[in-house]
């Protein structure tokens, strides 16, 4: 199941959104600011994110600026907390599966979330007389 976390007004996310619909791709949507994340979510979250906080905290927001606060020194747990009680701190979207997690809408590597079944069909063959126009470039 893919899971978006999303907000209101976020480009990015309605078209993370669409590309789903349009390949008829389930997903759960959590928008940020309704749905209430737990420590659990958060940590679960961190863990997916393969550079730390800088994947998915955006250190140019309007509190962390404000408040003048340093995240890479906090603890894990306060670092939790402070996602908890802070949302918009987040980049958006995620997008997290059980294999991929992604954060913000990238043409290209939105691809990973294709089930295999609809990746296969979408292979060329090559004897196709357009594989070298369009085969080689879906291969790589």
């Amino acid at each position: 199941m893919i899971v978006i976390y999303t907000s209101p007004g976020c480009a990015s996310c309605r078209k993370v959104k669409a590309w789903l619909k349009e390949r008829n791709i389930n997903f759960v949507e959590k928008n940020i600011f309704t749905t209430l994340l737990n420590k659990t979510e958060v940590k679960y979250l961190l863990s997916r994110s393969e550079n730390g906080t800088d994947d998915i905290i955006s250190k140019r927001s309007k509190i962390i600026q404000k408040s003048n606060i340093d995240i890479d020194s906090m603890s894990m747990d306060e670092l939790v907390d402070f996602v908890i009680q802070n949302p918009s701190v987040l980049r958006r979207p995620i997008i997290i599966s059980e294999n991929n997690f992604q954060v913000g809408y990238d043409a290209e590597e939105i691809d990973a979330f294709k089930p295999r079944d609809l990746k296969n069909i979408i292979k060329c063959d090559p004897n196709c007389p357009h594989y070298h126009t369009c085969g080689e470039l879906r291969e790589q």
